[in-house]
C-alpha cells in the first residue's frame, strides 16, 4: 500500500510539472492512465478549454502575411486582383506552401491545385479535422476576403502548436482552388469537385476562358491537372473528414453596427443563377414610332423590376435578386436595342422559396415578351444549388469556444456564400464570421481589425482543439 501511495505521489506531481499532459501531450496521458489503473487511485484532468483560454495570436505577423500576399496582384494597390492560373496566382500559391511548411505541415496538392497542409494527430486513422478558405481575388477587390480563412487557419494550428497541445485527429489546413468564378465562370470551382461533381469534372473538359485558353491548358500552364485530363481523382468520399470550419470576414455589416466579435453561421444561402435574352427588332431611335417598337432593351428592363418585386413579395428578408448584367445591342445611344441580355442571381436559405421566385420571374419573361411582342430566346437556369445548414455540433464547439474566451457573439446565416457550401456534401460544415468595415467586401476599401482577426483565429483554434479530441 505504501509503495502504491508512493508512486501515486510521484505520478501527480510529475503531471503538474508536465503542464497537464492529458492536454497536451498522449504519451504522459497513457502513462498517467497506467498508474491510474495501477494505484487506483483517479487523477482528474482539467479541462482543456479551460488551459487553452489563454491563447495568443501572433497579430502583428500576420497582419505582415496579409499585406505580403496582398501583393502578388494584377492591378494596385490597395486593390487585389489575382485570378486562377495567373502568374500571380502562381506566386501566391507558393507562398501559402511555403508558409504551411513553416509551420511544419506536410504539404500536398491535387490535380486542380487545392493545397493541403496536415498536421498529423496521435490518432491519424481518424478522420481529422479540415478548416481554410481561398486566395483568388476578383478585380479590384480587397485583401481580406478568403485570405483570413487561410492565413488564419495556419495561424491557428501555429497557436495550438506554441501552446504544446497535442490534436487527436489530425487538423489540416485547406487553400481552396478558383472560389471566385471570375476566370472560367464558375465558382466554387475546387470545392465543387473535392464534393464530387461529375457535371463539372466532365464541364471542364470543353471549358474555356474570354482568351479562348481552355481549362485544361491554363491549370497545366501553372503546373497542375494530368495529362488524362481525369478530374475525379480530386473527389473526395462523404465521411473524408469529421469536420470542416471555414474562418472569414462576414461581408455585411451586422456584426461591426452590433459591436458583437463573432458570428457563428448557422446557414449559407446558396445563390441561383439565370440567363435571360430578349430579341426584338432594332432601328433607328428617331424614325421608328414607338407604337411599332419592339423594344428587347425595355422588356430587360421590365424584367428586371419584376425581379426586384418577386423577391419583394416572398416575405423573407433572407431572399435576395440581382440583375448584375445587363448588355444591349447594338450598343449606340441613337440604336433601338435589337438584343438584351441579362444575368439575374436569386438566393435564399430556403430552397423551395427561391425556387418559387426563379418561377415567377420565368413567368414573368414569358409575359413580357408577349406583350412587347419580342422573343424571349434563352431563359437558363445556370445552377440551382441547394443552401446548406451548419452542424449542430460544430455549432455547439464554436458558441462554447466564444464563451470561454468571453467573446460576444451571435447565431447567424450567410446571404453569401462559400466553399463551405459545397464542403457540406462531404463532412458536417461550420462556418465562423469575424466583423468587417462596414460590411464592405469584394472593393479595395475592406478592411477587418487585427483585433477582430485575432479573436476569429483564437475561436478558430478553440474550435479545432474541441472538435480534434472527438
Amino acid at each position: 500500500m505504501a509503495l502504491r501511495f508512493s508512486l501515486f505521489i510521484f505520478i501527480f506531481s510529475l503531471y503538474f510539472i508536465c503542464d497537464f499532459p492529458g492536454i497536451f501531450g498522449h504519451d504522459e496521458d497513457r502513462t498517467i492512465k497506467t498508474m491510474e489503473e495501477f494505484s487506483g487511485y483517479p487523477i482528474h484532468e482539467p479541462k482543456y478549454p479551460n488551459s487553452l483560454s489563454s491563447l495568443s495570436v501572433n497579430s502583428d505577423t500576420l497582419q505582415k502575411q496579409i499585406d505580403e500576399l496582398a501583393t502578388f496582384s494584377d492591378s494596385p494597390a490597395p486593390s487585389v486582383t489575382r485570378i486562377l492560373y495567373s502568374e500571380k496566382d502562381v506566386l501566391a500559391r507558393s507562398y501559402i506552401k511555403d508558409l504551411m511548411e513553416l509551420s511544419g505541415l506536410s504539404v500536398r496538392e491535387d490535380a486542380v491545385g487545392n493545397i493541403f497542409g496536415r498536421w498529423n494527430g496521435y490518432e491519424p486513422e481518424l478522420a481529422p479535422i479540415l478548416t481554410g478558405s481561398h486566395i483568388d481575388a476578383i478585380p479590384y477587390s480587397g485583401k481580406y476576403d478568403g485570405v483570413v480563412g487561410v492565413l488564419g487557419a495556419i495561424e491557428a494550428i501555429n497557436v495550438l502548436k506554441r501552446l504544446g497541445f497535442k490534436p487527436k485527429r489530425s487538423l489540416e489546413v485547406i487553400m481552396f482552388t478558383s472560389e471566385e468564378p471570375t476566370r472560367f465562370g464558375i465558382s466554387c470551382l475546387g470545392s465543387r469537385l473535392l464534393a464530387g461533381s461529375v457535371q463539372l469534372a466532365e464541364l471542364l473538359k470543353k471549358t474555356v476562358d474570354s482568351q479562348n485558353i481552355s481549362f485544361s491548358d491554363a491549370a497545366k500552364s501553372a503546373g497542375y491537372a494530368n495529362a488524362k485530363g481525369d478530374l475525379s481523382e480530386v473527389f473526395l468520399k462523404k465521411g473524408s473528414y469529421f469536420a470542416f470550419v471555414e474562418l472569414h470576414i462576414e461581408q455585411g455589416p451586422i456584426l461591426e453596427k452590433e459591436g458583437t466579435s463573432i458570428g457563428v453561421v448557422t446557414a449559407i444561402a446558396s445563390p441561383a443563377s439565370i440567363k435571360v435574352t430578349f430579341e426584338g427588332n432594332g432601328g433607328h431611335a428617331g424614325a421608328a414610332l414607338m407604337p411599332e417598337r419592339n423594344d428587347a432593351g425595355l422588356a430587360a428592363a421590365e424584367l428586371a423590376l419584376a425581379v426586384e418585386k418577386h423577391v419583394l413579395d416572398s416575405g423573407s428578408i433572407d431572399t435576395v435578386g440581382t440583375v448584375g448584367i445587363l448588355k444591349l445591342h447594338p450598343g449606340a445611344i441613337n440604336s433601338i436595342p435589337s438584343m438584351a441580355h441579362l444575368e439575374i442571381d436569386t438566393r435564399d436559405i430556403d430552397e423551395s422559396r427561391r425556387n418559387l421566385v426563379i418561377e415567377k420571374i420565368h413567368q414573368s419573361a414569358l409575359a413580357i415578351a408577349k406583350k412587347r411582342k419580342v422573343i424571349l430566346s434563352e431563359f437558363e437556369i445556370v445552377n440551382q444549388d441547394p443552401p446548406a445548414l451548419s452542424d449542430e455540433s460544430i455549432i455547439k464547439a464554436t458558441e462554447l469556444a466564444c464563451q470561454e474566451l468571453n467573446l460576444t457573439h451571435k447565431k447567424m446565416i450567410s446571404r453569401a456564400y462559400h466553399d463551405s457550401l459545397f464542403m457540406a456534401r462531404v463532412s458536417p460544415m461550420g462556418m465562423i464570421f469575424i466583423p468587417c468595415y462596414k460590411g464592405y467586401s469584394h472593393k479595395p476599401e475592406e478592411f477587418s481589425s487585427v483585433v477582430d482577426i485575432a479573436n476569429g483565429v483564437k475561436v478558430l483554434a478553440l474550435t479545432l482543439a474541441k472538435l480534434s479530441l472527438s
